[in-house]
């Protein structure tokens, strides 16, 4: 069977451009990549990796995250980890 079926969709410039930089670096071109996900789709009766719905604690902290509050920035990793007990 050969391949007439047509896939159209938007997606952001900067998705686009970074997931095709990915599948440069795999050898694969984008309708690789999207016939592989839908194989997989097909293959797994499902979305070929977990997609979970955000707990209340977890949408709470993106809504703040989205308005600038609660952020905390560090000046290098390692401060970072040392903050955090690691």
């Amino acid at each position: 069977m050969g391949k007439t079926a047509i896939i159209r969709a938007r997606t952001e410039p900067k998705i686009k451009a970074d997931a095709e930089r990915v599948f440069r670096k795999l050898g694969m071109t984008s309708t690789e990549a999207i016939t592989l996900f839908y194989a997989q789709v097909g293959l797994r009766k499902g979305l070929p990796f977990p997609v979970e719905i955000p707990n209340a604690t977890t949408r709470r902290t993106f809504e703040k995250t989205d308005r600038g509050e609660d952020l905390h920035k560090y000046p290098s990793l390692d401060d970072f980890f040392k903050k955090m007990g690691a």
